[in-house]
């Protein structure tokens, strides 16, 4: 299988921009120790604060589907639902 990149762009609501901030933190270093995780970073917009980025890199789609389904990603889901105003997922391919 081969390696898969994520850009998921996370829009807080108004007034919650630091306890979404701090909730995605806090999934950083478990993620990280996930089995076939590459690279697991987070963005804030310079612009736009209330705009998170998380820049992924997965060894598979597999790799990418044990981490969407890990406890800890289920748990930050439920955490964190009515402080997100919008969310978009990407999973690309390097080609160039």
């Amino acid at each position: 299988m081969s390696e898969v990149a994520v850009v998921a762009i996370s829009v807080a609501k108004p007034g919650f921009e630091e306890q979404l901030r701090e909730a995605m933190v806090g999934i950083v270093g478990p993620t990280r120790k996930e089995q076939g995780a590459l690279q697991y970073d987070l963005h804030r917009d310079l612009k736009e604060p209330r705009r998170f980025v998380f820049v992924e890199r997965w060894e598979s789609e597999t790799a990418l589907a044990a981490h969407a389904g890990s406890a800890h990603i289920a748990a930050y889901r439920e955490a964190t639902a009515q402080w997100v105003e919008h969310f978009e997922i990407r999973v690309v391919t390097k080609i160039a």
